[in-house]
């Protein structure tokens, strides 16, 4: 009697384990269409989502850990979560070989913005010395260098939406913005209100990377992903918030595409 209610046990406890939740990360500079947060916790948006329609498909719980943006990159690499969606592998040179990717899920243009469009694009070497909205912790390596010299200057808000709210108010005349933000943006806005890009910064492949750690199902969790980008399940939930068609994955880069800011996932 105690050897079978000892092998109950065992199953039982198997059963609790194969249940573990998967650890998402959120970067609490996030803001929609990405992610809502509300009393900090994620209710809605495309990240949110995606990722909980993945750990559904995978079979586990779902884990959301909003962190600051500094704290994303140590988070995953202590341990105290699985997996980080929303990054490139060009932010992360330095990362470790216990990570594995997806597949590339979005293409994220970042873009130069103004409220009153100039006829055809801007350069941004052509501006005279200006601030330029921008996102506290993102790097923008195509404007770096004009930081660098001094002759655009950073102008940093708490996330992408104080930006746009910043460009809209004639606090700056250019900003810099990712796509999905600002279409989700300019929907509240009359077309005559609506913020204008003038030139592309950079395009992103954006996708998600799992720890390789023997306790999580990295396998699974990759193969999902690939799965739910052919299916068009992605692009969908993306349609769902922003409309329109998103962006091909595929898309070769060219040299001014080059690898653009960690948007703080």
């Amino acid at each position: 009697m105690r050897l079978a209610l000892g092998a109950l046990l065992l199953i039982s406890l198997d059963g609790v384990a194969a249940q573990a939740p998967l650890r998402f990360v959120i970067s609490d500079s996030w803001t929609m269409p990405m992610v809502q947060l509300e009393r900090g916790k994620p209710t809605q948006g495309i990240l949110y989502d995606v990722m909980l329609s993945l750990a559904t498909q995978v079979g586990v719980p779902a884990e959301f850990h909003v962190l600051p943006r500094g704290r994303v990159e140590n988070a995953m690499a202590q341990g105290e979560v699985d997996v980080r969606c929303y990054a490139a592998q060009s932010w992360l040179p330095d990362q470790p070989d216990d990570y594995l990717w997806s597949i590339p899920l979005f293409i994220q243009p970042d873009l130069l913005i103004t409220r009153h469009a100039p006829p055809g694009a801007v350069n941004p070497a052509d501006l005279p010395e200006q601030p330029i909205g921008t996102v506290l912790g993102y790097s923008y390596p195509t404007l770096q260098p004009l930081f660098d010299t001094g002759q655009l200057q950073r102008d940093d808000a708490r996330n992408q939406e104080q930006v746009l709210e910043k460009l809209l108010a004639g606090r700056n005349r250019y900003a810099v913005s990712n796509q999905w933000s600002l279409d989700w943006f300019n929907h509240r806005l009359l077309p005559e209100q609506q913020l204008q890009g003038v030139a592309v910064l950079q395009e992103n492949q954006i996708g998600c990377y799992v720890r390789n750690d023997p306790k999580i199902p990295v396998q699974s969790i990759l193969r999902t992903l690939a799965r739910m980008k052919m299916s068009g399940e992605i692009d969908e939930v993306v349609r769902l918030y922003i409309g329109g068609e998103p962006a091909a994955v595929d898309k070769p880069q060219t040299a001014k595409n080059r690898p653009g800011q960690d948007p703080g996932s």
